[in-house]
């Protein structure tokens, strides 16, 4: 039987968006056994979805801690300890579907003869048996493990399908908070925060954005997010009586149950976006410094991008902190596009 090892490491977004390459794989090779090698807080969302026959973690902060304190001795020997965990599952492939040293080198470590990566940058092409190079014409979501997908043979438009699955007790746990929230009923969400300040929409857009949104809908606006968010998230409820906050109070697999049972949504380029096209969810994604799709491949997600001459930047911002990409979106543009993707789906 074919053992299959995947390499994606982090962050929570990209996770989601190569976890189309899980049913493509599978429908390659139907019999195989399929693993996922990932930090632990990607390890969290991906412990429910059906197609992933194994998870193993990457220790990587005691790595860090080992090199930072000088220890490399110890580390030495906590490498040789993970490699041969790793070759003790006998992989005969491994794909290195996020393209950076440290990936490559953990897919090398595996031992698996063949081992399926993009050429970087950092050379990471050096550790790998099929290095091929990334296309950057392709306008889609999860356009990069599309190709991957494609070029170890699946059909990527009959099976790539990003796939996070939630298990009943979870969706149970995820509808009781709900209720203690006061939630029964139709709900939308808002999904603000996100690792890199030129990532941000304006806390004034979110706060116009929650007052249209209860005139509009007449439904709870719920806020989602991780417990680094809570203190943004406590001055955002603070200012507006029209949001329910429940920033730091769930699981990931928790926010995955609320999000796929959530009316409709609102985020920035964050994880918990790209999960709302992963589970269907109407969403309307606001990009500015990052653009990593414009193309949702789905009528119920829709981008706002606003393409200035220096956009996107990426980690390089050279606005000064003006963030006029993002600051130019106006809570009026965003509502004007989550109507018209109502509107397409209930007909009114």
């Amino acid at each position: 039987m074919q053992r299959i090892l995947i390499v994606r490491l982090s962050a929570i977004g990209d996770v989601i968006m190569a976890s189309g390459i899980v049913p493509a794989l599978r429908s390659r090779y139907p019999n195989a056994h399929i693993a996922w090698l990932a930090e632990p807080a990607a390890q969290q969302i991906l412990k429910e979805t059906d197609g992933i026959d194994q998870i193993i973690v990457w220790p990587r902060q005691q790595w860090q801690e080992l090199w930072k304190n000088k220890q490399y001795k110890q580390l030495w020997q906590a490498i040789k300890q993970f490699r041969q965990q790793l070759q003790s599952h006998n992989f005969d492939t491994a794909i290195d579907i996020q393209g950076l040293l440290k990936s490559a080198f953990l897919a090398w470590l595996s031992g698996a003869k063949q081992r399926f990566g993009f050429i970087s940058k950092e050379k990471s092409h050096w550790f790998l048996t099929d290095a091929i190079a990334k296309l950057n014409n392709d306008p889609r979501i999860s356009s990069e493990y599309r190709q991957m997908a494609r070029y170890i043979g699946a059909n990527d438009e009959r099976h790539f399908r990003m796939t996070i699955d939630v298990k009943g007790a979870t969706a149970g746990e995820a509808r009781y908070k709900l209720l203690q929230a006061g939630i029964n009923g139709p709900f939308g969400l808002m999904l603000p925060f996100t690792t890199r300040p030129q990532k941000h929409w304006f806390d004034e857009h979110w706060l116009k954005l929650a007052e249209l949104f209860a005139k509009t809908y007449q439904m709870p606006l719920v806020m989602l997010g991780g417990p680094a968010d809570k203190e943004h998230a406590e001055r955002l409820t603070q200012a507006s009586k029209n949001i329910v906050n429940l920033v730091g109070q769930t699981s990931l697999l928790e926010t995955a149950a609320i999000i796929q049972q959530g009316r409709m949504a609102i985020g920035v380029d964050t994880g918990l976006t790209h999960l709302c096209i992963a589970k269907k969810t109407p969403v309307v994604a606001l990009f500015g410094s990052t653009r990593p799709y414009l193309d949702t491949g789905w009528s119920g997600a829709t981008v706002i991008y606003h393409d200035l001459e220096c956009s996107p930047c990426r980690r390089r911002p050279t606005c000064n902190g003006a963030f006029s990409c993002l600051k130019d979106i106006s809570a009026e543009e965003v509502m004007a596009v989550l109507k018209t993707i109502n509107e397409q789906r209930h007909g009114h």
